[in-house]
């Protein structure tokens, strides 16, 4: 697919229009991708019993969730306006209000917007919004911000590439030991680098965005939501911290099954496990017989401590013991102390709006096969998970390198780096060098095999010996392909940049370029003509992972 525009020029050039051409490969081209999650992906037909629904369903859109009344409804549309100012976020909201149900995606608030795939999920969330609308059925995305999770070295970092390395910004100033992260109060060390993040990428409106969101004295939290509003204000995207009282109380019911029922849902959930291990997968997240689905924030300390149950109605977090009847208590005076895990978040969250589905990336998607127990035995219905766009950004420099050396995203992937800088050194290589090294090469290969025939027709055992032997004579044909190679890497120079060039934007630290390089690279050079972009492009057209060249 191809679109008009400009292709090269400054920042500003870039922010007005992107050139596009894609290519789709199959979700198996990422590096170790679980079983479960590739499964899922590529089945035309639901993965049962672990999802309702296969991801090109659209069963979601037809039949969508009204479990909110016209009350409900109205109390959460006046808590997600207190915490919208985007003019087309309010009026998704007031949509929300008349009847809209919404489609959900989130993720921790890390620095300068996290890894790539943060713009990612909210573009998908919207396109399939959108979709849904336009089938006749209203829907309005909404982003989750996971602030009540507690792992501050998981989101105060970003890791941006510059010209011949990765560089890695990290915010270290005070935070409270296990405090949940929405919370923690930026210095004014962020300002410090919002300055380096733009010597790396360069002025422009992206950039502006960040300087204006990511300010002292803002938290995580506000500071995460402020942008990832801005970056899609176009869009109406709808973004949601769930962490106050307010919000606990509209979800409470959920926190007070996971209390009163904590025996039965984990051992629903441990059955769970035993069968995808039957049926060769393996869960996510570790249940174990103490195993509960809820953390505690301590009164004293801030901390989000992890509660245990040992024993009916017996409850441990960190030192101090609990009853089920004083956990009831917090839950009815500070419901804002209690908060789901990983495996009763999406259930929490599906208590509070009218989700018909979620977008959720490898990981998530994973756990949703554990989740759906809990759906089915706390909700009495399990909300359709859909895969997230899944994508390598290719900007026009990294385009020509591939171009020039004939290579393509998955050699960049499938291979090491010092794996591609032999294959540029040997297709750099004089002819003539080649043709001795291919006629050398194939009439070995050719007097080897007709060899080791002879001599297995003679004796079995001599012929697996003659096999040991041309083996060892093949390593050493492709050792002096190495070495002329090596010679043609150490003669162009370039080669090897160019080598270390694709690493690092398109597979860092052997990395997909998503999860590792920060949204703040993407966004800081292109603004929202690049968020406009991944809406587009995230359809399900390509069921798989997508090239997509700027």
């Amino acid at each position: 697919m191809r679109r008009r525009g400009a292709r090269r020029g400054n920042v500003a050039d870039r922010e007005e229009s992107l050139v596009l051409q894609t290519e789709c490969y199959p979700i198996s081209i990422l590096p170790h991708p679980s079983r479960i999650f590739r499964d899922y992906c590529e089945r035309s037909e639901p993965l049962s019993p672990f999802f309702p629904a296969s991801p090109r369903s659209n069963f979601w859109m037809r039949n969508p969730s009204t479990v909110l009344n016209s009350n409900a409804r109205a109390s959460l549309a006046d808590l997600l306006a207190a915490q919208s100012a985007q003019p087309a976020a309010l009026a998704n909201i007031q949509r929300i209000r008349q009847g809209a149900n919404v489609v959900v995606t989130g993720q921790q608030v890390g620095l300068f917007g996290g890894p790539l795939y943060t713009l990612l999920k909210a573009a998908t969330a919207i396109r399939k919004a959108q979709d849904a609308t336009a089938a006749g059925s209203p829907h309005v995305p909404v982003f989750w911000l996971a602030t009540e999770d507690h792992d501050f070295a998981e989101v105060n970092h970003v890791t941006l590439p510059s010209r011949r390395s990765l560089e890695t910004l990290t915010y270290q100033g005070a935070h409270p030991a296990n405090a949940p992260v929405g919370g923690i109060v930026f210095d004014e060390q962020i300002r410090l680098l919002v300055d380096q993040a733009e010597e790396l990428l360069g002025a422009g409106a992206g950039i502006d965005q960040f300087r204006a969101s990511y300010q002292s004295g803002r938290t995580f939290a506000q500071a995460f939501g402020e942008w990832i509003g801005a970056a899609f204000a176009s869009h109406g995207l709808v973004v949601m911290d769930a962490s106050t009282r307010a919000y606990h109380a509209l979800g409470r019911n959920v926190l007070r099954q996971a209390i009163e029922r904590s025996g039965e849902l984990r051992d629903g959930l441990i059955e769970r496990d035993r069968l995808l291990v039957d049926s060769g997968y393996h869960s996510q997240v570790l249940v174990e017989t103490q195993s509960s689905l809820l953390f505690l924030l301590d009164p004293a300390t801030g901390a989000r401590q992890a509660l245990k149950n040992p024993s009916e109605g017996k409850w441990q977090a960190g030192h101090r013991s609990y009853t089920t009847q004083e956990l009831l208590s917090v839950l009815d005076a500070e419901s804002e102390r209690l908060s789901p895990n990983a495996l009763l978040r999406p259930v929490f969250q599906d208590a509070i709006l009218p989700t018909s589905a979620y977008i959720g990336g490898p990981a998530e998607i994973a756990y949703f096969a554990q989740s759906q127990v809990l759906y089915e035995r706390i909700l009495g219905r399990v909300t359709q998970i859909l895969p997230r766009l899944t994508a390598t950004l290719i900007e026009p420099q990294i385009a020509d390198v591939l171009r020039r050396h004939d290579l393509s995203l998955p050699d960049i992937l499938q291979t090491t780096t010092d794996e591609v800088a032999q294959r540029l050194g040997a297709r750099s290589m004089p002819v003539e060098g080649k043709r001795k090294l291919a006629s050398a090469g194939n009439a070995l290969d050719e007097e080897l095999t007709s060899l080791t025939q002879y001599m297995s027709a003679l004796d079995v055992g001599l012929g697996r010996s003659g096999e040991v032997a041309a083996s060892k004579m093949r390593y050493q044909m492709n050792r002096l392909r190495r070495l002329a190679a090596n010679y043609q890497l150490q003669k162009e120079a370039s080669l090897t940049r160019h080598s270390e060039a694709l690493a690092i934007a398109l597979f860092p630290n052997r990395h997909p370029q998503e999860r590792l390089i920060g949204a703040a690279y993407f966004f800081g050079r292109y603004g929202e003509a690049l968020t406009d972009l991944l809406v587009l492009e995230a359809g399900q057209e390509c069921p798989g992972h997508k090239a997509l060249f700027l």
